[in-house]
């Protein structure tokens, strides 16, 4: 394109096809037919012949013609290149119940095969700091009491409450019902396992139990990555202890005893009253493509008890 002598602003074209140039005067008719309601109208107060003005007005509509065709050919150039497929930069925290994330990440994908997207296994503070610094645009992640309401940009769906599982000795008064009490299991030793999976979590539940006992603290386990010897060490110690995971279960589903159980002669069981749970959330920037944030809002909705 270039600026022409007359001062219009001229397009290549050597079959005519398209038009010659668009000058001022064609934007200034155009505006008399928007204000003029008609073309006789406009005309007249142009003082111009009313077939002289319709024939500016379809120079101007095939201007319109040919930016759309450039338009999209430039379209199509990006989507060859990789330039105008959506991107998603994506948080799955560590620890996490393997079924949730598990679906959280087939859900993704099965809706939104055409966006790119980078997975990111790393810890999430309490305030999404990777997300507000742009550094990550969404992520699957435990939500602590103090950020309920989180600042712009962000949006947050709840995707279910999980409780821990707690393993009492089989020879607990409690192991016959498959429940113990939140007085009782204050007043044990209890292991957790780990505090840095989940600091937020393990400081909220650490305050639920102190209240029952207020020398309460968690033991840190001597072996991270195992539960059954986690187990094996509570079950031959001096005092009853207990073992006490990261939120893994579902609020409201009954704990399952595995083979370790009767090993190692300890016992899954619930919390009286669910007072030690944790919620997951589906957390994303605003900032998002509009398609994008609907697409996470569904999943959450569909995950969602």
């Amino acid at each position: 394109m270039e600026k022409a002598e007359n001062g219009s602003i001229s397009s290549l074209d050597s079959d005519n096809s398209a038009p010659q140039g668009v000058e001022l005067r064609h934007l200034r008719y155009f505006v008399a037919v928007a204000e003029a309601g008609t073309f006789t109208h406009a005309a007249e107060r142009m003082y111009v012949g009313q077939p002289t003005l319709s024939q500016q007005i379809r120079r101007l509509e095939e201007s319109r013609a040919v930016l759309s065709l450039v338009d999209h050919g430039v379209s199509r150039t990006r989507q060859a290149a990789g330039l105008g497929r959506s991107r998603l930069r994506f948080v799955v925290q560590p620890y996490l119940p393997p079924t949730l994330a598990a679906e959280v990440v087939s859900r993704l994908r099965s809706a939104a095969p055409e966006v790119d997207v980078t997975w990111l296994e790393t810890s999430l503070d309490a305030d999404f700091s990777s997300i507000l610094q742009r550094r990550a645009d969404a992520a699957l992640g435990w939500m602590s009491p103090a950020n309920r309401a989180l600042p712009d940009p962000l949006d947050v769906m709840d995707i279910g409450s999980f409780e821990p599982d707690v393993w009492i000795p089989a020879r607990h008064q409690g192991a016959a019902n498959g429940a113990i009490g939140l007085d009782e299991l204050a007043r044990m030793h209890i292991i957790h396992g780990p505090r840095h999976a989940d600091p937020g979590t393990y400081d909220a539940w650490r305050s639920v139990l102190q209240v029952r006992n207020a020398s309460f603290d968690f033991i840190d386990p001597p072996f991270w990555q195992s539960l059954p010897m986690t187990l094996a060490f509570a079950a031959t110690g001096r005092r009853p202890s207990a073992v006490l995971t990261g939120p893994c279960r579902l609020v409201g589903i009954a704990p399952q005893s595995t083979a370790d159980a009767g090993r190692h002669e300890m016992v899954p069981v619930r919390v009286d009253g669910s007072p030690l749970t944790a919620t997951a959330g589906l957390v994303w920037s605003t900032d998002l493509p509009r398609e994008l944030q609907q697409v996470l809002f569904e999943i959450a909705e569909k995950i969602a008890p």
